[in-house]
């Protein structure tokens, strides 16, 4: 079996079919890379910058191409060895531009593409090809975005979720209130008796074995972002209430700012979503930056690299949980990683999600009791027919970014 070509798929689609969640986004792009061979088989993967800059990556792919076409695979050889080359290839090649960020970000759906054709060719589920599922089921939660108020609608939200199967759930720091952002304050004090007073109303209302998660959101903060002592009054506010992780509290370059804040609570602290390859995750390794670290595996360089990144912090008897906003591809390369890594706590699934998620995923995700079940269809279980790229055409600037003077966001 040859390569014969590398495409870059481009989509745009609704965000999701949560009625709560389009309160804060309408429309979302991804972009997916196939690897086409002189056979059947086609292999694809997602690159999570497609959510947010697609109209790059299809120059980066083009980059990579000639390093894999013409490449003959064998259904013998072992997949593991010859992806890693073919990663290393690339990898070497971007040296001077992709050891961390976009190139490796695009680089990750490329990779994903040959493990999903690796599976698809041995009739085996990636996972199997990572060594095997080493859970017979992961816990899962519905990541909700904002907090939706007044506080009988974010009830409303919370409901909605649970009456999805979800036995635990993730809402974002501050407030979403007839479309207008509040971030909950202006001092620590301000902020910590916010999302105190929040997350006390969600434990009553939900009672006390839902898991419950909140994000901070501080990469991104349209009002501003938390510096280290009001992350810890409010991780302070919530050592009461028994919550599950807390996300993002601070800016995603502050790993210093995360151990001092990891140190200063019981609360565990999540972060590195936005982290590409290994060398970004480092110092947050090195400083004990994270309870629990989130790599996304349409992110971090590639699927082998996330679950470097996952041993890594197994080492130091931390856990991982995995983060998923980019489309279907993205979601069922975190499901597979999930699994094989030893280490995940937790899965990020988003609830009642469109067609970006459900026509790409098809019936590969099975949630049972609220839990995740191993995948078991070849490869990543994805797919991009022709019907998919006819319903989602591509709409230029449909990327989502913080919008500032001068670009505002299509939504």
């Amino acid at each position: 079996m040859k390569i014969t070509a590398l495409e870059t798929v481009l989509l745009t689609g609704p965000c999701t079919n949560d009625r709560f969640l389009r309160e804060a986004r309408g429309l979302r792009s991804a972009a997916f890379v196939r690897i086409l061979t002189d056979t059947e088989f086609v292999g694809i993967g997602e690159t999570y910058a497609g959510y947010f800059c697609p109209e790059v990556v299809p120059s980066i792919v083009e980059f990579f191409a000639p390093i894999l076409v013409g490449q003959r695979v064998g259904e013998d050889a072992d997949p593991a060895a010859w992806i890693g080359e073919m990663w290393r290839r690339m990898y070497h090649c971007g040296n001077f531009w992709c050891r961390v960020g976009l190139g490796a970000i695009v680089l990750t759906a490329v990779e994903a593409a040959l493990w999903d054709m690796a599976g698809k060719v041995r009739r085996k589920p990636v996972v199997d090809l990572l060594g095997g599922a080493r859970h017979k089921n992961l816990n899962c939660y519905a990541t909700g975005g904002p907090s939706n108020y007044p506080k009988a609608r974010l009830a409303e939200k919370v409901d909605y979720y649970l009456g999805l199967g979800f036995h635990g759930f993730k809402v974002g720091a501050g407030k979403l209130e007839a479309g207008k952002w509040d971030d909950g304050g202006t001092t620590p004090d301000e902020h910590a008796d916010f999302e105190g007073d929040k997350i006390a109303f969600l434990r009553k209302h939900c009672g006390p074995k839902v898991d419950i998660l909140i994000d901070g959101h501080m990469g991104n903060s349209p009002a501003g972002v938390w510096d280290v002592k009001t992350a810890i009054a409010v991780a302070k506010a919530l050592e009461p209430h028994n919550i599950f992780l807390l996300e993002e509290a601070l800016p995603y370059t502050d790993a210093a700012g995360y151990a001092e804040l990891a140190a200063a609570t019981s609360v565990p602290i999540a972060g590195g979503e936005c982290l590409s390859a290994m060398p970004e995750w480092l110092e947050y390794l090195r400083r004990d930056s994270y309870d629990i670290a989130q790599p996304d595996a349409s992110y971090v360089g590639g699927i082998a690299e996330f679950m470097r990144i996952a041993g890594e912090f197994q080492k130091r008897g931390k856990k991982i949980a995995t983060h998923a906003w980019g489309a279907g591809g993205s979601l069922m390369q975190n499901v597979h990683c999930g699994f094989a890594a030893a280490n995940t706590c937790i899965l990020e699934v988003p609830p009642d999600y469109a067609g970006l998620h459900s026509e790409v995923v098809g019936d590969s995700l099975v949630m049972r009791d609220g839990m995740i079940l191993p995948p078991t269809t070849p490869g990543l279980g994805i797919r991009i027919t022709d019907e998919i790229r006819r319903k989602f055409p591509f709409v230029p600037g449909s990327g989502e970014f913080n919008e500032v003077p001068g670009k505002v966001l299509l939504n």
